[in-house]
C-alpha cells in the first residue's frame, strides 16, 4: 500500500468516526466526493483539517466562526461551499 493510498484510509476512517452523527454526515460525504481526487498536498490540507475539534469544524461550516486553526486553502474553501 502506498503512503497516499494509506493516508486516505486514515482520513475516511477520521471522517466517519467523530463523535456525532451529524459530524459523521457531514464529513464522510464531503470526503467520500473528493478523496479520490485530492493530490497529495489536498489530502494532507485534509487530515489537518479532521484532526480539529467537531465544534470549531461544525461553526466554520455552519458561517458562524473562522477559528484561528483553520486554514486557509484550497480543501478549506471547498468544505465550505460543500452541500450535502
Amino acid at each position: 500500500m502506498s503512503e497516499l493510498e494509506s493516508l486516505r484510509k486514515k482520513i475516511i476512517y477520521r471522517a466517519n468516526y467523530r463523535g456525532t452523527k451529524e459530524m459523521d454526515l457531514l464529513l464522510s460525504n464531503f470526503v467520500d466526493k473528493y478523496v479520490n481526487t485530492f493530490n497529495e498536498q489536498q489530502l494532507l490540507d485534509l487530515y489537518y483539517f479532521l484532526n480539529l475539534e467537531d465544534d470549531i469544524i461544525y461553526d466554520y461550516y455552519q458561517k458562524k466562526n473562522k477559528h484561528n486553526k483553520i486554514k486557509d486553502n484550497e480543501v478549506v474553501k471547498l468544505f465550505y461551499e460543500f452541500k450535502i
